[in-house]
């Protein structure tokens, strides 16, 4: 049966006056979340324009790390992975620009690939024992990591697993930010090799140099995952989780190897990297 139309292209049927009103709303609707910011692609540009903004590490002279030194903690890769930083993981969900803008809880971390020094992967040492700011960071001191620039006031935490608080992969210790600093945002540093950890125990921490950075509280060490991976609004990116990883020898794997980056203080770039042999970014 073929269709034959009843009426002239200008005549009004149904609820076309409804239609109308409903069609300039959602006009005006887009038009003021435009004006605010508020659309999605606005947030994203933003989200991105914010926490990937460069930040200038520190520079060590002597080759040790020191109470508020910004520095990036590199993870050195395996076989099933990649160099990895560790990297704040916030989505448009984290955003908030009242009374400022900066990044809300409950905010997660990750592996990420891109090895670029930005409020993403900077981090502070701070000190937790009244240590002055520039004095000497030392092995199995306690110190915290804080956030810089957009996010900053943030702490890198770990807590004990819980059946609702994890991680989402693989079950193990979740490490995440905090806006408060409590016993659950101490670290430390130890010595990668066992047979000479007790005597660098005290010793000033070195810059660029793998090490563990360990969980004081529940003593399980900061890792990567590499068989864990996470869809973020930066790429596919690993798993960071608190757990010591040990070989049949009792000793650390290299999922829990790590470097405290610095930049060079003659300004060719970043130090760690020509260990990792990584490419420097232009």
């Amino acid at each position: 049966m073929t269709y034959q139309r009843q009426y002239q292209p200008k005549v009004k049927t149904g609820n076309w006056f409804e239609d109308l009103v409903l069609k300039e709303e959602t006009i005006t609707e887009f038009l003021n979340k435009r004006s605010r910011g508020e659309l999605l692609s606005q947030r994203v540009d933003f989200l991105k324009q914010n926490i990937l903004a460069h930040v200038n590490l520190s520079a060590t002279f002597d080759g040790q790390l020191r109470f508020g030194d910004v520095v990036m903690l590199v993870s050195v890769g395996g076989q099933n992975r990649e160099h990895s930083a560790l990297s704040i993981n916030a989505n448009i969900d984290n955003l908030t620009k009242t009374p400022e803008p900066s990044i809300k809880m409950p905010c997660g971390v990750s592996g990420g690939k891109g090895i670029q020094s930005c409020v993403r992967t900077a981090f502070i040492i701070t000190s937790v024992d009244g240590s002055p700011e520039g004095s000497t960071l030392h092995f199995d001191q306690s110190f915290a990591l804080r956030t810089t620039g957009f996010a900053k006031g943030l702490y890198l935490t770990s807590d004990k697993p819980r059946f609702q608080k994890c991680a989402k992969k693989s079950g193990l210790q979740d490490v995440y930010l905090d806006d408060t600093l409590s016993v659950l945002s101490w670290w430390k540093i130890s010595h990668f090799d066992p047979q000479e950890r007790f005597e660098s125990e005290g010793l000033p921490v070195p810059a660029n140099e793998k090490v563990l950075v360990i969980h004081c509280m529940t003593n399980e060490g900061l890792a990567v995952l590499g068989e864990k991976l996470l869809w973020t609004a930066y790429g596919t990116e690993y798993e960071v989780v608190a757990h010591t990883f040990l070989d049949t020898h009792r000793a650390e794997q290299d999922v829990n190897f790590w470097i405290l980056g610095t930049s060079d203080p003659a300004g060719d770039g970043l130090l760690f990297l020509r260990n990792l042999h990584v490419q420097q970014p232009t």
